[in-house]
């Protein structure tokens, strides 16, 4: 296959450039790193931006997957709340990955926006801006587009989305509000948790304040200054109040309330917009399973 790049494309991404003639993003990267790709002759890398008039040419024949078929699992489920040419607000639900991890090959929400996401240098989480647990439900953004993927990562960086978290931790925190200010990193001796006992510590910051006293729990409203892996459910453990139905974490297993996952959700994202600069301000409600163990939590015998 040979292709002459157009002046549409001057300036693409090769693996982007080839991901239409071949099918995917993901068989093009096959064939770059498999060496079966050419740009005026020489081999590149499948970041290498394209000019106009240069010469692609394709070796199908060194795929090293070449008639065999890609599993494909069961695509992920989530609802758009909010979509225009140059981004989605997704709500995911409980259950579902956000992009391939090892254990998670497929069914993930990456996968379920192949084609509706771009941008990003990893082709695998294509328009992924951030990500949530698992099993932590409710609301992401995603990018259409290379441009607007670094817009919204520069806005995640300077703290200018606003990420706001309803969640039920065990006991009451002595004030209505405060800031947990305690760097995170590996834990030191369970590596595949996230720690304030670390030996390579980042900056993390949440602030929370009290949405509802319960008997024994109390509904925190949360909201992430940094962005750190499994910051929430860390930075409320430490200050003695985890997160209910998150035992990874100090919580109890959450049996009592009902709960078969950490009482975390995404439910409120704020920002302006990285190409029209109008606010995209959007809330997603408690879902039915976190909905009855609140009500499990006040006390009411109906749920």
């Amino acid at each position: 296959m040979e292709l002459r790049v157009p002046p549409e494309h001057d300036g693409d991404r090769l693996d982007a450039f080839l991901a239409e003639p071949l099918g995917s993003r993901t068989r093009a990267t096959r064939l770059i790193e498999a060496g079966g790709v050419r740009v005026d002759g020489a081999a590149v890398v499948k970041r290498h931006k394209l000019a106009t008039g240069q010469l692609v040419v394709v070796d199908e024949a060194a795929d090293p997957h070449r008639g065999v078929a890609e599993p494909v699992g069961e695509p992920a489920p989530f609802t758009v709340v909010h979509e225009d040419e140059h981004l989605l607000v997704v709500d995911k639900p409980a259950g579902v990955v956000v992009h391939p991890a090892r254990g998670h090959r497929q069914g993930t929400l990456a996968q379920a926006l192949d084609g509706r996401a771009a941008g990003g240098e990893e082709e695998w989480r294509a328009g992924i801006v951030h990500r949530l647990d698992k099993d932590t439900s409710g609301l992401l953004v995603v990018a259409k587009d290379e441009a607007t993927h670094r817009a919204l990562k520069t806005l995640l960086q300077a703290r200018d989305i606003t990420r706001e978290y309803l969640t039920l931790v065990e006991g009451r925190p002595p004030a209505r509000s405060g800031t947990i200010d305690a760097p995170i990193g590996r834990d030191r001796r369970v590596r595949t948790l996230m720690s304030t006992d670390t030996d390579n510590p980042r900056e993390a910051r949440t602030h929370f304040e009290i949405e509802r006293a319960l008997p024994a729990t109390t509904l925190l409203r949360v909201r992430l200054e940094t962005g750190r892996t499994h910051q929430i459910r860390v930075h409320l453990k430490a200050i003695g109040h985890p997160v209910c139905g998150d035992p990874d974490y100090g919580g109890s297993g959450g049996a009592d309330l009902g709960l078969t996952r950490q009482f975390l959700h995404a439910a409120h994202l704020r920002f302006a917009h990285p190409v029209g600069g109008e606010w995209i301000d959007v809330r997603s409600e408690l879902p039915q399973d976190l909905r009855e163990a609140l009500a499990r939590a006040a006390g009411d015998t109906a749920a």
